[in-house]
């Protein structure tokens, strides 16, 4: 009876022979990746596939930092590792160590060569970019003189602005000598003088679209005097020249938009600015021409003739009011004469009689106070010889010349002697004292 083997046996002598191989431990296989998935461990997983066959790769994630791009499927590589066995499921698989791009994939690392090479020099600097003017006459067109490109470039632009001329240069856009051919075309536009130029053409493979990555092409659009706008390929496709020019277009009929304005929409602002220009003029004339016909108003009312007529107006007036208040003036003045002269009789009367009692009042006092009711009552009055009253017994002398007045007459007299006893009993005795003697 044969030997019989357990799985694990067969699984180790299977891959000890790969082990024992030279040319299995370090190969170079090329093949298009698929089923590309990156593990959270870090690790790669992913097929190497042509027509008919394929085989399981890995690539750990201690190998990772070598890999200067991300692996997606599609992609033609060339992975350098070892052939060895997976005990656990007994299937074989590349463990790659390092995997770089293969054919295009070379094209690919010289473009991220250049495209850092000239980051680095500043080509890429948004300072150097230069606005692309919104209004153009002329319109350079650098690209293939057949294609949809060109066709495209050329009825937009009639279409949003049929005044603008398009200058062509038929360069060659693909193949040898195209970048050459591209350089000419800038620096035969830029000599032209055009306002804006457009430089691209329409998709196509990374090997199609090469020339717009070479580096004398860069250095034409960064050097050109004149705004370049790039337009290559489809909207996923980069270039060098996307970097350098002054504008990035995704294709060539965006170029066309962006390097033309639309005259239609010109046009219509062109309308509602003519039509907001009108309304304000004619707002603004209506205001005028009814401030002219205030400031006529003022200054009609602010004329000379006007005040003076405004002033007659006023003096008129006064004088109405004038001869009116005098008027009234004059006849309350009647009314008031004519009151006094009904009520001057009784007025003058009971003045008559006010003063008639008053002099009674008078007169009488006078005659309570007069010498000659006093002569009436018996009574003498004395004087001097010149004339002056005498009221005093101590005023006179001895032998002295009087006169005493009576009521009917004077008669002079010679003082004999005087008794100022009498007097001084007289007074006491009007004083309260005791009356002694005779009156």
């Amino acid at each position: 009876m044969a030997n019989v083997y357990s799985v694990t046996q067969v699984n180790n002598y299977i891959k000890n022979m790969f082990t024992q191989d030279f040319l299995l431990q370090r190969l170079s296989i090329q093949g298009e990746v698929g089923n590309c998935k990156y593990h959270s461990s870090g690790h790669i997983y992913f097929t190497l596939k042509e027509k008919g066959a394929a085989l399981n790769c890995v690539m750990f994630a201690a190998y990772r930092k070598g890999l200067d791009f991300t692996l997606a499927e599609g992609q033609q590589v060339i992975a350098t590792g070892s052939v060895e066995v997976y005990e656990r499921d007994g299937k074989y698989q590349l463990y790659a160590r390092s995997v770089r791009l293969a054919g295009s994939g070379r094209l690919y690392e010289q473009y991220e060569a250049l495209k850092k090479e000239l980051e680095e020099m500043g080509m890429f600097d948004r300072c150097y970019k230069q606005p692309i003017p919104r209004f153009i006459r002329t319109l350079g067109v650098v690209t293939a003189a057949t294609g949809a490109a060109v066709r495209d470039i050329i009825q937009i632009t009639h279409r949003r602005n049929p005044y603008v001329q398009i200058l062509l240069y038929p360069a060659q856009v693909q193949g040898e000598g195209a970048a050459e051919s591209i350089v000419n075309g800038i620096h035969a536009l830029e000599a032209k003088g055009v306002d804006v130029m457009i430089v691209g053409r329409g998709g196509g493979s990374i090997e199609d679209l090469w020339a717009f990555n070479e580096r004398i092409v860069a250095e034409a659009v960064f050097h050109c005097t004149v705004p370049v706008i790039s337009a290559v390929g489809h909207e996923t496709d980069t270039t060098i020249i996307d970097f350098v020019s002054d504008l990035r277009a995704p294709t060539p009929s965006a170029a066309a938009e962006l390097a033309v304005y639309d005259v239609r929409t010109y046009l219509a602002s062109l309308e509602s600015m003519e039509a907001q220009l009108t309304g304000q003029m004619n707002t603004k004339l209506s205001s005028s021409y009814e401030r002219l016909k205030y400031m006529e108003k003022v200054l009609a009312a602010r004329h000379p003739g006007a005040r003076l007529r405004e002033q007659r107006n006023q003096l008129a007036h006064l004088q109405d009011r004038l001869d009116l208040r005098m008027e009234k003036k004059l006849t309350d003045l009647q009314n008031q004469l004519t009151d006094i002269q009904d009520r001057l009789p009784d007025l003058m009367m009971r003045k008559l009689t006010g003063y008639r009692n008053r002099l009674n009042v008078q007169t009488a006092v006078l005659k309570g106070v007069s010498p000659y009711q006093k002569l009436k009552s018996g009574l003498g009055y004395v004087t001097d010889e010149e004339g002056y009253a005498l009221r005093s017994a101590a005023e006179i002398s001895d032998g002295q010349k009087i006169g005493i007045w009576f009521q009917d007459g004077r008669v002079s007299a010679r003082v004999l002697g005087k008794d100022m006893e009498g007097v001084r009993k007289e007074s006491e005795y009007e004083n309260g004292g005791e009356c002694h003697g005779k009156f």
